[in-house]
């Protein structure tokens, strides 16, 4: 019989970039995460993506674990050495995506840096149009993670992709169906944006989902504003925030909507470091019983 609580499956981000991927999987596959996300930044770092994808389904084994999403972070509009190294390595994740498994690769947009959002448009399009075709002929879908890297509408680095009005604006310039988003709510708290709406109008777009919330401090909002020297927000692992993720994956499950939930750690402000993994294993159980079917793991 068919696990219905899967079809929605709770994992985490684990870094590629320094070829490291199938090793972790091996270290934490036995925690209970149910996904994995192998992330690069910036750069593939000259590896072997086909030799790599077999060494995380070696790693992975005979376990019930699936890897749907790869990811590639960087600035692929860009022309400086770096940028074109990570433009190149999402044409080699789109290409290699099938040895891991994966159906999907997911980064942000790039940007022309400093300079306003809508200045990166026509590049956009020039770029995505292509990568759309060729993930397209792949059976691939290409997702764009709703961060701002601290930019903004008039300026900014890495990506535009992180504002609702910008996603109407990037989806009419590539209306390809294989185009749509990594989203997470965190991101949109941040910029106090309300981001459980968003599932009920963008679901169709939503092809990946990041497990990351937000604790917004609006005691000192009242006191001191946003972007002052008070810190008004904190990143958070799911749990420790403010998001209810019953809600969110329930609205997920009324839009028909299936795939992968992969916590991004590495932001919270306590569980960090030393308690990294305490608080993904937490997460991961919340998460899981957000959705239905908890499992209890000793994070070591």
């Amino acid at each position: 019989m068919t696990d219905l609580a899967k079809s929605i499956r709770i994992g985490t981000m684990v870094n590629a970039t320094k070829g490291d991927a199938a090793k972790r999987i091996r270290e934490i596959a036995d925690l209970g995460f149910e996904s994995f996300e192998p992330f690069f930044w910036q750069t593939i770092d000259g590896q072997d993506l086909g030799e790599l994808g077999k060494r995380c389904a070696d790693a992975i084994g005979d376990r019930d674990i699936t890897i749907s999403t790869l990811g590639m972070f960087g600035n692929p509009l860009e022309e400086t050495d770096i940028d074109l190294q990570t433009l190149q390595g999402w044409k080699d994740c789109i290409d290699n995506a099938h040895h891991f498994g994966a159906t999907c690769v997911a980064g942000f947009t790039g940007r022309i840096r400093n300079r306003p959002l809508t200045d990166s448009l026509p590049r956009y399009k020039e770029v995505w149009s292509e990568l759309a075709r060729r993930a397209a002929d792949k059976g691939v879908k290409i997702a764009f993670e709703n961060c701002a890297m601290d930019g903004n509408w008039a300026s900014g680095d890495w990506n535009i992709a992180h504002n609702p009005d910008a996603w109407e604006l990037i989806f009419n310039e590539t209306p390809d169906d294989n185009i749509g988003l990594e989203w997470e709510p965190c991101h949109q708290m941040v910029y106090l944006i309300e981001p459980l709406p968003q599932i009920r109008k963008w679901a169709n777009k939503i092809f990946h989902v990041h497990g990351k919330d937000a604790t917004i401090r609006w005691d000192v909002i009242r006191e001191h504003g946003i972007f002052g020297k008070e810190k008004f927000v904190f990143m958070r692992t799911p749990g420790f925030g403010d998001s209810n993720w019953t809600d969110i994956i329930s609205e997920l499950r009324l839009a028909g909507w299936s795939g992968s939930i992969d916590i991004e750690g590495w932001h919270d402000p306590v569980y960090r470091d030393g308690l990294e993994m305490t608080g993904q294993v937490f997460a991961l159980n919340h998460l899981k019983n957000a959705r239905g079917g908890a499992f209890v793991a000793d994070p070591g």
